[in-house]
């Protein structure tokens, strides 16, 4: 008897449609405009009397301001009886205004919104003859220099003598050779709070030490400079050690020459005897 085949029962599935998630494109959102009191002022550490800047486009002064979105050059003056300083936004009769800094800064009231416009967003002459005054910038700017003094002092702290007076030597010359201890670490402080940057320069120049080693053998007769400046030569025998090149100054030469196979041996053998 022949088996009975079983049936087998089939659902048949709809096929899905695959629903693709809407992607939204989210602009970048333009910085809100606030409104307030600002204030501008000239750079370059300049406080004239007063200083008038051009507030209206001529053939000697071009205000235009470059639109990005149209792609066009467009006119701005400052009007004040207009809310806008772009020519092309301004209707009917206009009454030119003048820009005038005084003792160096202009505020301009919450008020004139045109002019602070023109100010802080058109004019060609924002960051190169003057800036708009941020209390944000100028605290970061305040904390750049107390945080580059704090590596410069110490640095300074921590610096042996011999290093200290090579620095010294530069800011004050041969006087530094009459300093004491205390006196030479004292003013390396100061100088590492009154100019960090330029102390971390000579910090980090080993040509400061090597020129000061070359100083102070000179000072104590181990070496001798003639009058010239041309020729270095030892203090001892006379016998020549190096020429100055033409234009030089003789310390920074020898400092040079310090590096130099021949000039090692030298330097090594200006130290025995220095100490």
């Amino acid at each position: 008897m022949a088996k009975e085949a079983k049936a087998v029962e089939t659902t048949e599935v709809a096929p899905q449609k695959t629903v693709k998630a809407k992607t939204v494109e989210q602009k970048p959102s333009k910085p809100e405009w606030e409104v307030k009191d600002r204030i501008y002022y000239l750079t370059g550490n300049k406080s004239p009397l007063t200083l008038k800047i051009p507030g209206r486009h001529t053939k000697k002064h071009a205000l235009l301001y470059f639109d990005n979105v149209t792609g066009k050059q467009r006119e701005i003056r400052y009007a004040t009886n207009q809310d806008s300083p772009l020519v092309d936004e301004q209707k009917g009769e206009v009454t030119l205004g003048h820009i005038m800094f005084r003792d160096g800064s202009l505020t301009v009231p919450k008020q004139q919104q045109n002019l602070q416009k023109l100010l802080s967003l058109y004019h060609p002459l924002k960051d190169k003859m003057y800036k708009e005054f941020s209390a944000v910038a100028v605290a970061e700017d305040e904390l750049d220099v107390i945080e580059l003094q704090i590596d410069a002092l110490n640095a300074a702290k921590s610096m042996d003598i011999d290093q200290a007076e090579a620095i010294m030597r530069v800011e004050v010359g041969s006087k530094v050779s009459q300093m004491s201890s205390k006196e030479l670490k004292r003013d390396l402080l100061l100088f590492a709070k009154n100019n960090p940057s330029l102390f971390i320069e000579l910090a980090n120049d080993e040509n400061v030490q090597l020129r000061n080693v070359a100083i102070v053998a000179a000072e104590n007769g181990v070496i001798n400079l003639s009058q010239d400046q041309r020729t270095f030569t030892w203090g001892s025998n006379g016998r020549k050690l190096m020429n100055v090149p033409f234009d030089e100054n003789p310390y920074s030469a020898m400092a040079a020459w310090f590096k130099t196979d021949e000039g090692v041996e030298v330097y090594k053998s200006i130290e025995k005897k220095l100490l």
